[in-house]
């Protein structure tokens, strides 16, 4: 088992670090050429900039029982299909029972913006977003590791 993060544009790091170096777990961190970063912890792979380049590059190294922390529904998909487990930025975990809904949501979405129409991004993230991140995340990973 090891954790892959679609780390571009991701507000957890410090806290999946610190899970990942817990349960003694390994980690790729996954950025574009306009990133710099370091930790003395994880494993860095830069990608191309490019349309989906890290997406692509962070599933293309997927190997069963992976973590993946994403806020992108379609690598989530794509884990889930090769039989990953999957989180978004809040800790919640992508399942084969609501992916499905989140592909539409996003779907449906995308025709409106391209209609014309504006839709409501998310809310302004909060410092209990990450406490309630690491929280579920610790437990997901303390599910999953043994």
């Amino acid at each position: 088992m090891r954790i892959l993060v679609d780390a571009d544009a991701c507000p957890v790091k410090k806290e999946i670090l610190s899970v990942a170096q817990k349960h003694n777990i390994e980690v790729t961190m996954f950025f574009d050429t306009s990133h710099e970063y370091e930790d003395g912890y994880s494993t860095v792979v830069i990608v191309d900039k490019g349309r989906d380049a890290v997406d692509l590059a962070l599933v293309n190294s997927l190997k069963s029982r992976d973590i993946v922390v994403t806020q992108d529904y379609g690598v989530a998909a794509l884990a889930l299909a090769k039989e990953c487990y999957a989180v978004d930025l809040f800790g919640n975990e992508f399942t084969e029972f609501n992916i499905e809904l989140k592909l539409n949501q996003r779907a449906h979405n995308q025709k409106l913006r391209k209609s014309g129409k504006r839709v409501k991004g998310p809310k302004k993230r909060v410092i209990e977003d990450n406490e309630q991140f690491l929280r579920l995340f610790d437990s997901l990973v303390s599910t999953y590791s043994t």
